[in-house]
């Protein structure tokens, strides 16, 4: 899923170019354990081992620091992220995989949770992990066709 989610995100981005879309992305370390490391060694993962060849994300996808968006310590920014748009998923899944607590309706269930976010800051859709950033491009032209306010 990894080189899916990531190459199709640089693949969206290039899709609106100049088009004041951008991508800001949190590694997190709750999901599998799968981000451990520092940021640098982050990307260095992502560039050659998931999902290799060399990716890099373009210049219209920020990575951000290492946060946790669930439990006790998640950051602020999912807290309101959460609390906006609704749960996308009914069940989290296996307790086994969770690395978080309390556990609670909403959050966030993998990495690749999405949020599109609108011209005013508006978080207005939120898809699961699985779902492929090129599959939100309609999402986009809408938020985008909205006339901007004054």
């Amino acid at each position: 899923m990894t080189s899916t989610q990531l190459g199709g995100q640089n693949a969206l981005l290039e899709k609106f170019n100049n088009r004041n879309v951008i991508t800001v992305g949190f590694p997190c370390n709750q999901f599998g354990m799968q981000e451990p490391g520092r940021p640098n060694e982050i990307l260095n993962c992502y560039k050659y081992v998931r999902p290799g060849k060399g990716w890099t994300p373009n210049s219209q996808f920020k990575i951000m620091d290492k946060i946790d968006v669930n439990g006790d310590n998640e950051h602020p920014l999912f807290t309101f992220l959460k609390d906006t748009c609704p749960p996308v998923k009914s069940k989290i899944g296996s307790k086994d995989g969770i690395y978080w607590s309390p556990i609670v309706i909403g959050d966030i269930t993998w990495n690749f949770g999405k949020f599109l976010i609108d011209k005013t800051g508006k978080p207005r859709y939120r898809f699961a992990p699985g779902v492929s950033p090129i599959s939100i491009e309609s999402y986009i032209n809408e938020l985008l066709a909205e006339d901007t306010p004054t």
